[in-house]
């Protein structure tokens, strides 16, 4: 088999805090990722010592989505992965009615989606809250945000109902133990307990909207998102594989609650051995059990490796891990390992039996234009192809797989450290680190590669 299953989702993956701009436009309230102007790695600000960043304006997707939805389309794109802004729905998070404003600006985005038929593919929050929830309230330490959170669900379910059939709940859920204040809406100084008592109601809340989505849109499908980071033992001693076997089980955790619908053995052993008391309210639980996700979505960027000796740790980006000497690093260090995809994709269908997706996988980058005017970048294409010929191969081995979305296929800042020289695109947006530039898009070279792939559905790809 030379291409993927009849009826592959290809398209690419945005955020809207990475994107759109407009931070205050139409009633929007504040984000907590609007008080992180340098980005998740950097301690977040206040209201009152707020200061301008680059994701104020992003890359102003926010007016210029006809443009950027039309070059989606040439490229042929059949779904295209985004975020609602929540703070564009419920400004500070508690109130009783919603904002018609920022209602209305997303019925424009799926009717553009809709005129070019690509399918829209929505998050219900990706690395953002209102910050008022956590200002006031203390973020999800407080579990009165599960309430906040399903009437923001139910909004939304009711009002697009027949634009939207597909719908994931958490970006990255399991990110929450690594950038708190993102995850949760915690201080970074949280505790581990604290951290894993908002992560309960996050489950929970996961749950409720899992529920509301099945009753509210039948035709509807709504799955999680983890961050993919599997980890392989450093050697074959059996104290390097049971490591990899605690660092995997600190992400699939979050997997497990939301397709098996409990708590894991391995799970509640951590907590009795480290004092963490979850305290959880009757019918948490029972709701959870209840509400299985109906797929299994991820982001996959990276490989590690896991060792019993604390001394072999590296410091990496946002997640630390043992550095494999087989493999090459990317500009920002990330290690390059096509061949994990299909090891993690093998991996999580043999663990869940449910469909699964790749909703982010990329190269971050700093492109250069040539005295053509043209970007040459035959390096995201080789580190694209070689993915997506693992991804191909998982398929042969027999994994369900829905559907295919680049991160970023326009460029965007970066969530990680607010930089525009961070570029994962297809198509090349004129603005830089400093704020400057015209916000012009240009397509790359790897814009045309991308629309060969889709066109032939993967037969276009090479093995190398």
């Amino acid at each position: 088999m030379k291409t993927f299953p009849a009826g592959f989702l290809w398209g690419g993956a945005i955020a809207a805090n990475q994107v759109e701009g407009a931070f205050e436009t139409d009633g929007k309230g504040l984000s907590t990722s609007d008080m992180l102007p340098n980005g998740i790695l950097s301690p977040h600000q206040s209201r009152d010592e707020r200061t301008p960043g680059i994701k104020d304006l992003a890359i102003d997707f926010y007016h210029r989505y006809p443009e950027d939805i039309a070059l989606f389309k040439e490229m042929g794109f059949t779904c295209l992965r985004l975020s609602i802004a929540w703070s564009r729905i419920f400004p500070n998070g508690d109130e009783a009615e919603p904002n018609e404003a920022g209602l209305a600006y997303y019925d424009r985005i799926f009717d553009e989606l809709a005129h070019h038929g690509i399918t829209p593919f929505v998050t219900l929050s990706h690395y953002e809250m209102p910050y008022y929830l956590a200002e006031h309230y203390g973020g999800w330490a407080d579990r009165r945000l599960i309430g906040f959170f399903e009437r923001y669900a139910s909004t939304v379910f009711q009002r697009y109902q027949d634009k939207v059939k597909l719908w994931l709940t958490f970006n990255e859920i399991n990110m929450s133990l690594h950038a708190p204040f993102t995850g949760v809406g915690l201080d970074e100084a949280a505790s581990e307990a604290e951290i894993y008592q908002a992560i309960h109601h996050q489950l929970v809340a996961n749950a409720k909207a899992v529920s509301l989505c099945h009753a509210m849109i039948p035709d509807a499908q709504i799955g999680n998102m983890l961050l993919g980071a599997i980890n392989y033992p450093y050697t074959c001693n059996p104290d390097d594989v049971i490591a990899a076997m605690h660092e995997n089980n600190k992400w699939l955790f979050f997997g497990d609650v939301q397709t098996r619908g409990r708590y894991p053995g391995y799970m509640l052993r951590y907590f009795r051995e480290n004092g963490i008391e979850i305290t959880m309210a009757p019918g948490d639980l029972e709701a959870i059990a209840a509400a299985s996700v109906d797929f299994i979505s991820f982001s996959y960027y990276a490989s590690g490796c896991a060792s019993a000796d604390p001394k072999q740790k590296e410091v990496g980006n946002i997640v630390d891990s043992v550095p494999n000497p087989y493999l090459e690093k990317s500009q920002w260090g990330w290690l390059i390992d096509p061949k994990g995809l299909r090891i993690l994709l093998n991996f999580l269908y043999d663990r869940y039996q449910k469909p699964l997706f790749v909703v982010e996988n990329g190269l971050g980058a700093r492109d250069e234009v040539n005295e053509q005017g043209e970007i040459e970048d035959d390096y995201r294409i080789a580190y694209l192809n070689d993915h997506l010929v693992q991804a191909r191969e998982a398929v042969l081995d027999g994994v369900e797989l829905m559907g295919f979305t680049s991160w970023g296929p326009i460029d965007l800042v970066a969530n990680s450290t607010a930089e525009m020289s961070k570029r994962y695109g297809f198509i090349y947006v004129d603005r830089h680190d400093d704020g400057s530039g015209e916000l012009t898009r240009m397509r790359k070279k790897s814009f045309g590669w991308y629309k060969q792939v889709i066109a032939t559905n993967g037969a276009s790809l090479k093995s190398r």
